[in-house]
């Protein structure tokens, strides 16, 4: 077999159909949309329309919570850390932090905190300095003779003034 021998297998690749082409395509005057109507016509957008019925979207009740608030982190579990270290892509003598972590190639996003989570194993000993670890992560961390300390890294608001009460 050649490669100007090569070609799909049958069926594999259809046209489009080109609606509107007259009577004898099949698929001319209402070019499939059936007779007159809201949906005959150009320009209708009706997803959750029920024909004036409450539509289901609405009939179900509202479930959960969403906190506008919460503190999301991106996650970096120990046993791809200890691969990093394997690979040459950290240095176990050096202060792992995020920035580290991001030129590793561990994490992508440049403006989000790092938690470090315990999934695996870790045998380097290391010194981390992120924003959040889990309790085991700590744990397994210390077991391998590193440390993890927690770094702020969002900017503590300024402390109230002191009240000046006049006597």
């Amino acid at each position: 077999m050649k490669l100007n021998q090569l070609k799909d297998n049958h069926g594999a690749r259809t046209a489009r159909t080109r609606v509107g082409r007259g009577l004898g395509s099949g698929k001319g005057v209402t070019a499939g949309r059936g007779q007159k109507g809201q949906k005959s016509r150009s320009g209708v957008a009706i997803k959750g329309y029920e024909g004036g019925q409450m539509p289901i979207h609405m009939r179900l009740p509202k479930r959960g919570f969403n906190n506008p608030f919460a503190k999301v982190y991106a996650t970096v579990n120990i046993n791809r850390v200890q691969r990093a270290i394997d690979a040459g892509k950290l240095d176990a003598a050096q202060t792992v932090d995020a920035k580290a972590l991001r030129a590793a190639g561990l994490i992508r996003r440049k403006d989000m905190d790092v938690r470090l989570l315990a999934k695996g194993e870790i045998t380097a000993k290391v010194a981390f300095e992120l924003a959040s670890a889990s309790k085991s992560a700590i744990a397994a961390v210390e077991k391998a003779g590193g440390t993890v300390t927690i770094v702020s890294a969002t900017v503590d608001a300024a402390p109230a003034p002191a009240d000046t009460a006049s006597a």
